[in-house]
């Protein structure tokens, strides 16, 4: 990891916490950050509750002046409209949120998500001054036909096409198979597939970009583990999938450059 970038760990709580868990998980996770005296300078923190949970998070952190950042799961393609059940990015913004997950494999496997689709979504969140993190990943048949990143790095071409190089953007390489399975990759494995996503990065985008540009690993990330992932020099932070629910596990991660030598 390149001191210039400031590393981020990222919780996608997925369909999980009501806004009264997430009120209380959020406090949780500030004291509990606050008492191990954490570092706002090593690390990022941000949270990325439901939906339904979003203002009840913005007034909370507001409020409190918390030093957690949030976001949504997911945004829509179109500003407003007739599109029932969509969230525009305009709302989004409304709400303060800093980061807006996108292209996340259970989108693209359970809804049918295109790259066409997805990177349609990376331009509408960077349309309303929101940071998307594009996540990129294969699954076990594309690792055993195609290699490991081959796949991440077709869809990182495709999400990011036509976007300006002066634009934030976040990359989270998940490889589909390690997700909930509690086998992560290993670090190299990481690091290969994440520095080939750099490349891709500085080929489409030049070196600027590509050395600002945050790349996550996921899949599998825990406490125990996310300190060999942080030694890597192209591994700017995690998106935390099941660890993220349990605060104190979460802030162990958040934490991880007390384990890093």
């Amino acid at each position: 990891m390149v001191a210039a970038r400031v590393p981020l760990i990222a919780g996608n709580w997925k369909m999980n916490l009501d806004h009264l868990q997430a009120i209380a998980f959020v406090q949780k996770l500030a004291w509990t950050l606050d008492e191990a005296k954490h570092d706002t300078a090593a690390s990022e923190v941000a949270v990325f509750p439901p939906f339904t949970d979003l203002r009840s998070v913005q007034t909370l952190v507001e409020a409190e002046k918390f030093s957690i950042a949030y976001g949504a799961q997911d945004v829509s393609t179109h500003e407003s409209g007739a599109f029932t059940g969509e969230i525009s990015g305009s709302f989004l913004a409304s709400l303060a949120c800093s980061y807006v997950l996108v292209g996340h494999s259970e989108r693209r496997q359970f809804h049918g998500e295109t790259n066409d689709v997805v990177g349609a979504k990376v331009r509408a969140a960077l349309s309303f001054g929101l940071v998307p993190i594009l996540c990129v990943g294969e699954t076990a048949d594309d690792l055993e036909e195609f290699g490991a990143s081959a796949v991440p790095v077709a869809q990182v071409k495709a999400s990011l096409a036509g976007i300006s190089a002066d634009a934030e953007v976040v990359i989270a390489y998940e490889p589909v198979w390690a997700i909930g399975s509690g086998k992560a990759a290993t670090e190299e494995q990481a690091e290969l597939v994440c520095g080939a996503l750099r490349e891709t990065l500085r080929e489409n985008f030049g070196s600027e970009f590509a050395d600002r540009t945050r790349i996550l690993y996921g899949g599998s990330v825990k406490a125990s583990n996310i300190a060999a992932f942080m030694r890597q020099s192209n591994i700017d932070g995690a998106l935390v999938g099941g660890a993220s629910l349990d605060v104190a596990e979460f802030a162990s991660i958040v934490r991880f450059y007390k384990h890093v030598i």
